[in-house]
């Protein structure tokens, strides 16, 4: 399993000028990390822009979810996703919780909640869901069966910057929410993450789990990690969000471009999104390819790869089919059928707001001739 597919999603990258500055600045100050002044400016920056109430920043974003379960005190079994990328299940591994999987809604590739509440056990103490390339879970449903069982609700948010629904922010969701600032998401800092919580009192635990544990110069009252977010990334992060609008403006229309394009080509699949009824940030471009186009999913695969366009099988394969995990009662085929037929079919197009249009006509010929 590779890293973050940067051929597929990679990012807008403001003018190099335009950050020398920052850097100069850096430079002179002699302030690199430990909440430099840049970092507190974007905690401010990234506040205001998303709507929440707070946030800390981290290195990236599986420090973060670590931190996330830590702050909360999560043990025993947390019921995830199988498709999602393979943080999102060490992060429990590495926390010493065991993951069980859940089957995913074939229309959303969420977690089913109907399938949710049937994988609670005594030993359950959280549910850690994905908004799956930024498509919105079913929130109030997935809250509804944690507020039945007494669980928390950590939302993987990697892929869901700046969506909202009716309501605003689905940031706001759960008892925390985590992002990643990786390079190939549609904000990043570089290397990056944040977990977003509604109370300064949270905010102020996961800052100190992020500095080893330190309350002030000699007192440490947690077993922290080194999670801190430096300066030079805090700076890129401030720069990339004066530009983020513009880059999901273009996102949307390579989004529709590809949406007009192949909503005809017998046996691809388009998944569909919510008509408008929140604000999309178009992270991914996914299809699944059914078994009536005249290719498998892996033929029009290594297709777009023999002319130098690198799609991927993305989520492929299965969290629950890697061998720390296969061995798991809830990673059998029988518990996860429509993850597993999904696996099978999806195929993320490249999507990235410097992609050229004529780029594009390539990529879309290729699938429809």
């Amino acid at each position: 399993m590779y890293d973050e597919p940067s051929h597929v999603t990679r990012p807008l990258l403001p003018p190099l000028e335009e950050f020398l500055p920052s850097l100069e600045q850096i430079w002179k100050d002699q302030i690199v990390t430990n909440n430099g002044p840049f970092e507190q400016k974007l905690e401010q920056a990234l506040r205001d822009y998303l709507g929440v109430s707070h946030i800390a920043l981290f290195n990236n974003g599986t420090t973060a979810l670590l931190a996330a379960l830590k702050a909360l005190g999560i043990e025993g079994e947390v019921i995830t996703t199988p498709f999602s990328f393979v943080a999102t299940s060490h992060v429990l591994e590495w926390s010493g919780i065991k993951p069980v999987f859940s089957d995913i809604e074939r229309t959303t590739l969420n977690l089913d909640p109907g399938r949710i509440e049937e994988a609670v056990t005594t030993r359950t103490t959280a549910i850690l869901p994905v908004h799956c390339y930024g498509n919105p879970c079913d929130v109030d449903a997935i809250e509804d069966i944690a507020a039945r069982h007494d669980l928390k609700v950590i939302f993987d948010a990697a892929h869901a910057f700046a969506v909202e629904d009716s309501k605003g922010s689905v940031l706001r969701h759960g008892d925390l929410s985590v992002l990643s600032f990786h390079a190939t998401k549609v904000f990043n800092t570089f290397e990056g993450g944040a977990v977003v919580c509604p109370d300064l009192q949270t905010k102020q635990k996961l800052d100190r789990l992020k500095n080893f544990g330190f309350v002030d110069e000699d007192r440490v009252e947690a077993v922290g990690i080194n999670g801190k977010m430096n300066e030079i990334c805090a700076a890129f992060g401030l720069l990339q969000l004066k530009y983020i609008d513009e880059a999901i403006n273009r996102r949307s229309k390579i989004a529709s471009l590809y949406r007009e394009a192949l909503q005809d080509t017998q046996g691809i699949h388009l998944l569909p999104r919510t008509n408008g009824e929140y604000r999309d940030n178009n992270s991914y471009f996914s299809i699944l390819v059914d078994d009536d186009y005249p290719l498998c999913r892996d033929g029009l695969y290594r297709r777009l790869r023999d002319h130098n366009i690198f799609a991927r099988r993305y989520f492929f394969p299965l969290i629950s089919d890697m061998p720390m995990y296969s061995g798991l009662p809830s990673a059998t085929t029988d518990n996860l059928p429509i993850a597993q037929e999904i696996a099978g079919k999806v195929l993320c197009l490249p999507i990235y707001p410097t992609l050229h249009e004529n780029d594009q006509e390539r990529v879309i010929e290729l699938i429809v001739d």
